[in-house]
């Protein structure tokens, strides 16, 4: 394979990968540990990612659990995620926090549709803005008599079969997530 292409394929990967892991943060009435991982709190004189201070599991389906290293902290995670725009209510039992995921309505259903199609489009930008740079590295090789016009040709094809299955994934994964959040 043509090495602009690897590269533009690693970085259709990276984009993908991307994409998924904000899928999962999406609240979709189900718990699910990245939602709460990512939340800055203030611990030690810093701030620092509540995943390097916690255990975060998922007792029950619509329940987050999280069990600081240092119970010290058990206040500052407290008021983290009280004082983050994730909507949550944490319950402080004295040793863990107890969080339950309220049910979504149907408005909000719809508006994290809206979301996940955003991600998408975003994506999807990214992919383009990937082949852009190959496209502009195929042109740079031609000019500098490294490659054909025709291999140029052969090689934007090729690259365009790459983004073609790339944004196949991209909308059959904006589809499933759509399905996850719309059924009840």
């Amino acid at each position: 394979m043509e090495p602009n292409i690897a590269k533009a394929v690693e970085e259709f990967k990276k984009i993908t990968a991307h994409l998924q892991a904000e899928y999962g943060r999406l609240q979709i009435g189900r718990a699910n540990p990245s939602f709460v991982e990512e939340v800055m709190v203030e611990a030690y004189g810093i701030r620092q990612a509540l995943k390097s201070l916690a255990a975060v599991s998922v007792p029950e389906s619509t329940t987050l659990q999280i069990q600081p290293w240092d119970r010290g902290t058990l206040g500052a995670l407290e008021t983290a995620i009280s004082n983050s725009n994730l909507n949550l209510n944490p319950v402080n039992n004295g040793t863990v926090l107890i969080i339950k995921m309220p049910p979504l309505t149907e408005e909000r259903r719809k508006d994290l549709v809206k979301v996940v199609h955003q991600h998408a489009e975003h994506a999807r930008i990214s992919v383009r803005n990937a082949r852009g740079t190959a496209h502009t590295a195929f042109k740079q090789l031609e000019v500098n008599n490294e490659m054909t016009e025709d291999d140029r040709h052969d090689a934007e094809k090729n690259l365009q079969n790459e983004v073609d299955k790339v944004n196949q994934e991209i909308e059959a994964s904006a589809k499933k997530k759509e399905e996850d959040i719309l059924k009840i």
